[in-house]
């Protein structure tokens, strides 16, 4: 009953409100807009002019269909641009995430290697503190950018990859072939770690004999092409639990940042092989809303 007595007084409350524009639309016709802007004088400034009303409802209906349309193209635009907030920040905090999945792998790694070199009393202890320090730093501040520069990547690879040649002596062969156009051409950080790491992880330290690690990065143009080779025990054709996880990680953070890009791994009895390319001109291109 309420709701009904609320619904009759709307009705009335917006009947009252309609005649009362159109006589304050006729008043403003008749007595300012024809005789003093126009200077007319004829039958439809009458005040009652039968068609007088009329006219005045379309003219007012239309003003107000446009300012509902305008109304209407503001708040589908203002619930786009916050729509795109929510998936730009959703993805981010999911690219934090797989990244943060990949940190205690690395960490740990290396705190395993200086372990035990401090253990054997190794005078390299000392260097490999300091990689770490780098690393760290690295971590710190370098992951939480959205690109840093090839070079960057590059470096901070060669560290991780001089810690963890320490641990195998000559049981390891390890070749690292470099041929990059412009080392200021930027990637998204810690893309390339998990295949490194999975390398070394997966490869070298479950081998019982002589192992070796090839890696091979190019950069043309835009054009990224890492291929990593590694020996590996005959162990199935399916890849381990771990590596299965890193690889998985690694292409879900390619599916969100880069719209070009092509991962191909070959999983024989005794050798992984990973080669990916990346358009690194892709970044974000209809996948992660910029800023």
């Amino acid at each position: 009953m309420i709701s009904e007595g609320f619904q009759k007084k709307g009705a009335l409350y917006s009947l009252f409100a309609l005649m009362l524009t159109l006589l304050l639309y006729r008043v403003l016709v008749v007595f300012f807009i024809d005789p003093i802007i126009y200077n007319w004088n004829r039958p439809e400034s009458s005040f009652f002019y039968p068609l007088a009303f009329p006219v005045a409802l379309m003219d007012i209906g239309f003003v107000s269909g446009v300012a509902i349309a305008i109304k209407q193209i503001r708040q589908q635009l203002s619930r786009a641009k916050l729509e795109q907030t929510l998936i730009r920040e959703k993805l981010e905090t999911e690219l934090k995430f797989l990244r943060n999945q990949t940190n205690p792998h690395f960490l740990f790694n290396t705190l395993n290697n200086i372990y035990a070199l401090a253990r054997k009393k190794s005078e390299q202890t000392p260097d490999a503190v300091m990689k770490l320090s780098k690393l760290l730093r690295f971590m710190l501040y370098d992951t939480a950018k959205s690109l840093i520069s090839i070079d960057d990547e590059l470096k901070m690879l060669e560290d991780y990859i001089d810690l963890e040649k320490i641990r195998y002596n000559d049981k390891l062969t390890l070749s690292f072939l470099k041929d990059i156009t412009d080392k200021n051409e930027h990637i998204s950080p810690l893309l390339l770690l998990p295949f490194v790491e999975n390398a070394f992880k997966h490869g070298a330290s479950e081998s019982r004999f002589a192992t070796f690690i090839h890696i091979e990065m190019k950069l043309q143009d835009g054009i990224l092409t890492f291929s990593i080779k590694n020996s590996k025990e005959n162990n199935g054709d399916k890849c381990g639990g771990d590596a299965a996880i890193g690889l998985n990680n690694v292409k879900r953070q390619l599916e969100l940042l880069y719209k070009e890009y092509n991962i191909q791994v070959r999983n024989e009895a005794y050798v992984f092989n990973v080669v990916l390319t990346i358009n690194l001109k892709s970044y974000a291109k209809n996948k992660l809303p910029h800023r």
